[in-house]
């Protein structure tokens, strides 16, 4: 099954290409932008092309954007393209004035020390992230100096899947300007024949694609052309905004007069499989459904609605139950039952009246759930020949019963005795989706995310479909003793209709003539074998056609299937085997220049490998969190002049980064525990920050005061009406009135339109609104006996660069540069610790050499921040006096 990517592609720009004649720093970060329609800024964008070659259902494609600045000033232009998140970039290049600039691909971590090493010498940095079901984006932006033009050339290549009998390869349009010359232009290749092929776009009229697609096909060869004109991207007869934003889609099938289809080329083979015309092997389904308090409201209806329409399509030979897990486990019947049109009509009383109620007991629902079929296979209470299947829908992770992932993963392993396979719907993105993921794949299933839209019940019933015809159950794929080498899995507990098996490897000897390959597999009526005679000189006549065909394609598609079928063992691995599968996957990566989880794309000068411009990552769908937040962390700990940082830990003590110093200034907030401290208002954004105040059990015998921390946080955003509650037991997040609450004990990210919230277990929180707003929550834990502390929480901002310059509060004062003079340094009662003159802000204040912690990295021993302490809680460098910032509650 094709693996899911994480939506997030980390893309790092640095400075330095004096060569081409650009100022300093051309490149910046851009977030998800729209540019002026027409000419933008008097850069004029006069060209995309996305051209695809398919050759046996391996893409590649090329997205090239060419602009020139006609304007009398350098100018911003910007690169956007989303890619699916199967794919994998093979080459990204920038073509300034003639002078391109490659890009290499490398180890991710090599890469990443470039790239912090680049920071910490003050080039610019930043991140992009990527939402969307299917696709994930790529944004870059460059100066284009006077007269310029820039070339933009990515690269990207996919094994197109085949669902319900078709191949769809999604190209998203969105010029965001009237272009000259756009185009789309797809070739397809399939030795097999083509027997069906169309294009369809989610943004024009039938009428405008008929004149401005092309789309043919004949025998192996197909043509899809679309090319509008000027006056056809209009988005009105008068208007200078385009109308091509959306999808345009590729569809089409392959001739199916023999199940299986072998192609060899320079040694290498690759095996697709897909039998017509088999009865369907009767299934039974134990459907365990998330039922808890979270479900309320419209992820209840729409799942209520899915099983009604599930229901419709159930076969009379098939056989369910439905078992419903919140606090406690309710099932429909005692057993699994037939679909006979009495059953079905009682299921549909009962998945009426699915109500929601309580907390999440998702072990004990699985388990009775896999319980029922095996009792019923034990009991011969279901066919002989059918195949058994359970499927699991939840909203959340267990917060009853059993609650640890591991056990659960271990308990539904030992249960399902790998005969039957595990699917995972995570609905929604307050969840741990590696959690299920990771189960799914432990027991031959695969896990699905299921978005909060308006048609989350058509992606439920669009699931099932995929798995509601299964043809074959144990299916083998064999080749001669000792003739291959390298093979990609060749074993499938389930063959579904609609879908097909691809199966690749190298030849031993590559310039045998000939070799069989065997599928086998058990069906409804009786066992199967498909047997595929090759002939090397017939194949080699069925691909002469070289003009379709790139490159060693076959060679490609193979390391292609090979390393996401290695990432996707990588997940279940532990210790020797993750790391021998780690190694394999990174050295097939690095050999055929794919930018995989374990690479990264470095565009460089060509006269200069070791200064870098980019550096695209791609984290996996449940994401790589710990890089991600190391990513904040190198960006904001490095304390170079280019990167301020802003935060409060300890005492409270609050540390501002003056970047034009290269220096910082330090102060504490004395007040009584239950005081809520305003940390930032930034009008514009509608973002807020307040902090409650803690105190230690008791003063410690050598203390005259009791110490105080943050104990809780409150972070608000009025434009996006949510509110997030940090506390050192809990994290509640609400969306409007909804509410969703997660432990420190969870790896969880919640992402959607302008938030992306990650927990890591028992570590730290980060937050980010859009592109440019970040902040980091560090949880300090103490011994729950201890005598004297307790838990605190630290508030860290890595990125304030899109909030306004009306914000304001104790740290948000300090996002607007402000300088200050040190004078007079002379020793003190400490002699670690000198005094010294301060002018800040029209005030003469005297300030004490000292340091703090830094706790980003380790929340356990930190690391040391110099500083010039303010006395008095920060007076005369805050405006107006601390009892100012004092407010009601968190929020």
């Amino acid at each position: 099954m094709a693996s899911a990517w994480w939506p997030c592609l980390i893309l790092a720009l640095l400075s330095s290409l004096a060569a081409s004649g650009l100022p300093r720093s051309p490149f910046r970060l851009l977030g998800k932008r729209s540019l002026p329609e027409g000419v933008a800024n008097s850069i004029e964008v006069y060209s995309t092309k996305i051209s695809c070659k398919v050759t046996s259902r391996f893409a590649h494609n090329v997205v090239t954007t060419r602009a020139v600045n006609r304007a009398d000033t350098a100018k911003e232009v910007s690169f956007d393209v989303e890619l699916p998140k199967t794919a994998f970039i093979t080459n990204f290049t920038l073509t300034i004035d003639g002078v391109t600039y490659p890009g290499n691909v490398k180890e991710r971590e090599v890469a990443r020390k470039q790239y912090e090493k680049a920071v910490s010498q003050g080039k610019t940095a930043g991140l992009v992230k990527a939402s969307g079901r299917k696709l994930e984006k790529f944004t870059v932006s460059v100066n284009v100096a006077v007269g310029s033009n820039v070339t933009f050339e990515l690269t990207y290549e996919e094994l197109l899947k085949r669902h319900k009998g078709k191949y769809k390869m999604y190209l998203k349009v969105q010029p965001k300007q009237l272009v000259k010359h756009f185009e789309i232009t797809a070739d397809i290749f399939e030795p097999q024949g083509i027997s069906m092929l169309d294009a369809e776009a989610s943004f024009i009229t039938n009428d405008l694609l008929g004149s401005a697609l092309t789309k043919s096909f004949s025998g192996k060869k197909g043509h899809v052309s679309f090319k509008p004109s000027l006056d056809q991207q209009r988005s009105c007869p008068t208007c200078t905004d385009s109308l091509l934003d959306g999808d345009f889609t590729i569809i089409y099938d392959v001739n199916r007069e023999s199940p299986a289809n072998v192609q060899v080329v320079n040694g290498y083979f690759v095996h697709f499989f897909a039998p017509q015309g088999l009865p369907v092997v009767p299934k039974n389904v134990a459907f365990v459904i998330d039922v808890s308090g979270s479900m309320a409201g419209r992820k209840i209806e729409q799942t209520r609605d899915a099983l009604l329409k599930i229901l419709e399509d159930m076969k009379k030979d098939d056989y369910l139950n439905f078992i419903l897990f919140s606090g406690d486990v309710t099932i429909w019947k005692d057993h699994l039952v037939q679909a006979t049109p009495e059953n079905l009509q009682e299921a549909r009383e009962f998945v009426k009246n699915i109500d929601e109620n309580g907390m999440t007991n998702l072990n004990d629902g699985l388990m009775m759930g896999i319980s029922m079929l095996n009792q019923a296979r034990e009991e011969h209470r279901i066919p002989e020949r059918s195949t058994s299947i359970v499927i699991m829908l939840t909203d959340g992770d267990a917060n009853i019963g059993e609650r640890r992932f591991e056990k659960i993963q271990e308990n539904v392993r030992n249960a399902i005795g790998g005969k039957f396979p595990l699917y995972n719907l995570g609905f929604g993105t307050n969840l741990n989706y590696n959690f299920l993921e990771t189960m799914a794949l432990q027991n031959h299933g695969f896990a699905r995310r299921i978005y909060e839209d308006s048609d989350a019940n058509l992606q439920l019933q669009g699931f099932y479909e995929e798995v509601a015809n299964p043809l074959l159950t144990g299916v083998e794929v064999e080749y001669p003793e000792n003739a291959i080498l390298d093979l990609t899995q060749n074993n499938y507990q389930h063959f579904y209709d609609g879908s097909e098996i691809v199966v690749a490897g190298r030849l031993v000897d590559k310039d045998m003539n000939s070799f069989k390959a065997d599928v086998k597999g058990h069906g409804a009526i009786n066992d199967l074998t498909f047997t595929e005679e090759v002939d090397m000189k017939e194949v080699e006549k069925a691909l002469q056609e070289r003009d379709y065909i790139f490159g060693n394609y076959i060679e490609r598609l193979w390391a292609y299937l090979t390393i996401e079928q290695l990432l996707e063992k990588r997940k279940n691995a532990y210790g020797e085997e993750k790391e021998n599968l780690t190694a394999q996957a990174l050295d097939l990566s690095l050999k055929y220049h794919f930018v995989t989880p374990l690479t990264s794309m470095v565009v460089t000068k060509p006269e200069d490998n070791e200064d870098q411009m980019a550096i695209a990552d791609k984290p996996g769908e449940g994401g790589d969190r710990d890089s991600v937040l190391s990513s904040f962390a190198s960006t904001a700990s490095s304390q170079q002049p280019s990167t301020p940082y802003y935060y409060v830990d300890g005492d409270p003590h609050f540390i501002i980064h003056v970047p034009e110093k290269d220096d910082a200034i330090c102060f504490n907030i004395d007040e009584e525990p239950g005081t809520v401290l305003r940390l930032i208002q930034d009008p514009v954004t509608g973002l807020t920050v307040n902090g409650q105040v803690i105190g230690d059990k008791k003063g410690s015998p050598d203390s005259k005061t009791i110490k105080t921390y943050f104990g809780k946080l409150g972070v608000t955003n009025t434009q996006m009406d949510l509110r997030i509650e940090v506390a050192t037991e809990k994290i509640t997040l609400w969306n409007g009135a909804a509410q969703s609450t997660f432990s420190w004990l969870d790896t969880v990210t919640v992402t959607q339109d302008g938030l992306s919230m990650t927990i890591n277990r028992k570590k730290n929180m980060v937050v980010s609104f859009g592109d440019g707003v970040t902040f980091v929550v560090v949880l300090h834990q103490v011994w729950k006996k201890h005598p004297v502390h307790q838990d605190f929480l630290g508030f860290y901002v890595v990125d304030s660069h899109r909030m306004s310059v009306q914000t304001h509060g104790l740290l948000g004062q300090f996002f607007h540069p402000f300088d200050f003079k040190v004078s007079n340094i002379r020793p003190s009662s400490d002699p670690t610790k000198p005094d010294a003159t301060m002018v800040v802000k029209n005030h003469q204040l005297t300030v004490t050499r000292g340091s703090q912690k830094d706790y980003r990295k380790n929340a356990t021993i930190g690391t040391k921040v110099a500083c010039w302490f303010i006395h008095n809680n920060g007076e005369g460098l805050i405006d107006g006096v601390h009892t100012d910032y004092i407010v009601p509650d968190l929020f």
